[in-house]
């Protein structure tokens, strides 16, 4: 399982790296999309996932470009509003929602607002490729 993380923040890319690989992914990590696209055609992925706001390409064309020309790639539309700096951070504004539906209209398989929990975003992967979620735990008889 190869996923592609396209992020101009290296310490989302760096985090995201860590958890994915803790998860027992291989990543690779773009800091924008020409790069992302690049490497997309270097070597094949599973998933991508794309943040909104990058330099040059946006996300949004990024996500229409890799559904064209990668149709088999799955995809994660990610967005923390576009807001820049944590002071000004505000996951629930309306731009966050609004870029994430431009995800989806773009052809994003799921979308999720940052920041987020870990195990939202492990939940989410495994969801969009289709794998099983966790055992449950046995509910106890009385």
């Amino acid at each position: 399982m190869r996923i592609l993380v396209i992020d101009d923040e290296p310490y989302v890319c760096g985090a995201l790296s860590r958890v994915l690989r803790a998860a027992g992914r291989d990543v690779l990590t773009a800091p924008d999309a020409s790069a992302g696209l690049a490497a997309l055609r270097a070597a094949p992925v599973d998933l991508a996932i794309v943040d909104v706001i990058l330099p040059g390409m946006d996300g949004v064309t990024a996500i229409k470009t890799i559904r064209r020309d990668f149709p088999a790639v799955r995809i994660i539309g990610m967005s923390g509003g576009g807001e820049f700096g944590l002071a000004h951070y505000r996951p629930e504004s309306i731009t966050t929602c609004a870029y994430l539906a431009a995800c989806r209209e773009a052809g994003a398989h799921g979308v999720i607002a940052k920041p987020f929990e870990t195990a939202e975003l492990r939940a989410l992967i495994r969801e969009v490729l289709g794998e099983p979620g966790p055992a449950a735990d046995p509910q106890p008889t009385l």
